[in-house]
């Protein structure tokens, strides 16, 4: 059935708005061009937006013509501010951002795990007024948080989860209620991480892939055509979890030591590291920061000493090592650890891909990103060899920032699905995030 005339009016708002996004300031000539809209309706549409206070005149341009110059259109940023949080087992990070995403304000402060629940609660929310304030945010318009655990499919809630603050929960629901007019959103960490990387990281060719987060602990986000995958209880990659061979006993349902978590988390990098001959320099504090500090500090150093692995095809590039094997003769310690570190991550990259076949695993969180290039390689080698599955391995190109961009990318695309709807309201495809 055709659209009716309001409809079709929201269609082209919402095309002049989403280009507007993406490509910045445009003419009225431009939006014409890029849209295939007639010049009348184009002219409509920008009044329109306009009286919505949607878009503005930001400038003019000279154009091949005479006449006078053309006027330059641009999306009101701060027509709605936005709140990103990252929230840890000991911390909160924040980011106070405009409607195009332009990050304004943003600072975190640490929680310590012998602060009590009111407490820890009230420093979160104070930080997030604050931030507000300082970007000159009035009020908030949506609020993208980003947390560990589980996430309830069905009421979107975080749940409640062995192992994890009490405050995180309080946390989210004393939030919303110090913002009544917020919208106020959760998702899990590992998730809002993939969403990163697949639009501004690693995997932006991909719309098949998984994230292998490898931090203080270890998670996964599978993303399959395009759509993130939470699974019946909301629990797809709790990889954590899963049984694996070189611990000394099982996960059970309330505790992860004894499954992958048990080789690749943090302090089990740290642990490694050691046993290989390497000196870890402690953290400043011995904490969950202090330890995944030291664990990508020893990772890192450790690509700067041991020989680079080459990837087949590659091996003219790095002539001293073959694809995933360690070098000739005896490996120094540097190596030793990251071919130990990589045997274990591979575990469970391996289990991923013979269930899932993404085709593209990104080693994510701190680790991976310290690993860089060299550590995917000698998981990629090492994987050619487990599976006849073909599997790209990379690094993140986002690391720990990754969850709160996504938690960013996240609320801005909330914000904007219902501010740049004026008219009538669409109804919306699954987009999978």
């Amino acid at each position: 059935m055709p659209a009716s005339p309001s409809t079709a009016r929201a269609i082209n708002d919402r095309l002049a708005l989403r280009l507007l996004q993406q490509e910045g300031p445009l003419t009225a000539g431009q939006l014409k061009q890029l849209t295939g809209l007639s010049r009348p309706t184009v002219a409509d549409l920008v009044e329109r937006l306009g009286a919505a206070g949607l878009i503005a005149v930001v400038g003019e341009a000279g154009e091949q013509r005479r006449g006078p110059n053309a006027k330059v259109y641009g999306i009101v940023a701060d027509r709605a501010h936005l709140a990103a949080l990252d929230v840890r087992t000991e911390g909160v990070a924040v980011a106070v951002a405009d409607l195009v995403g332009r990050v304004l304000a943003e600072a975190s402060v640490p929680i310590g795990g012998d602060t009590g629940t009111g407490p820890a609660v009230e420093q979160a929310v104070t930080l997030v007024e604050r931030v507000a304030k300082e970007a000159g945010a009035d009020r908030l318009h949506t609020v993208g948080i980003g947390a560990p655990g589980l996430i309830d499919p069905s009421s979107g809630e975080l749940r409640d989860s062995t192992g994890l603050p009490e405050w995180h929960r309080r946390f989210v629901a004393t939030l919303q209620e110090r913002l009544p007019e917020a919208r106020v959103s959760v998702e899990n960490e590992t998730n809002l991480a993939a969403l990163a990387e697949q639009r501004d990281g690693a995997a932006r060719d991909r719309d098949t892939f998984v994230l292998l987060w490898l931090g203080h602990g270890t998670g996964a986000a599978v993303v399959l055509d395009g759509a993130l995958r939470r699974g019946a209880s909301g629990g797809t990659g709790e990889i954590g979890f899963l049984p694996v061979p070189g611990t000394a006993t099982l996960p059970t349902s309330t505790d992860c030591e004894g499954g992958f978590h048990s080789l690749a988390a943090a302090a089990a990098v740290v642990d490694l590291a050691v046993e290989c001959g390497l000196t870890v320099a402690p953290g400043q504090e011995p904490s969950v920061v202090g330890v995944v500090r030291a664990a990508a500090a020893v990772v890192r150093e450790a690509v700067g000493r041991a020989p680079g692995v080459a990837l087949p095809g590659q091996r003219d590039q790095v002539p001293e090592v073959a694809a995933g094997a360690p070098p000739s003769g005896n490996p120094g310690p540097a190596a030793r650890f990251l071919d130990a570190l990589a045997d274990r991550i591979a575990v469970g990259v391996a289990s991923v891909v013979a269930i899932l076949d993404p085709g593209c695993v990104v080693l994510g969180g701190e680790v991976g990103q310290a690993g860089g290039a060299d550590l995917a390689a000698r998981v990629q080698g090492r994987i050619a060899r487990m599976t006849p599955l073909p599997t790209e391995v990379r690094a993140t190109t986002l690391g720990g920032g990754a969850v709160l961009r996504g938690a960013l990318l996240t609320a801005r695309d909330r914000a904007q699905e219902e501010l740049f709807a004026p008219g009538e309201r669409l109804p919306q495809p699954s987009p999978g995030w």
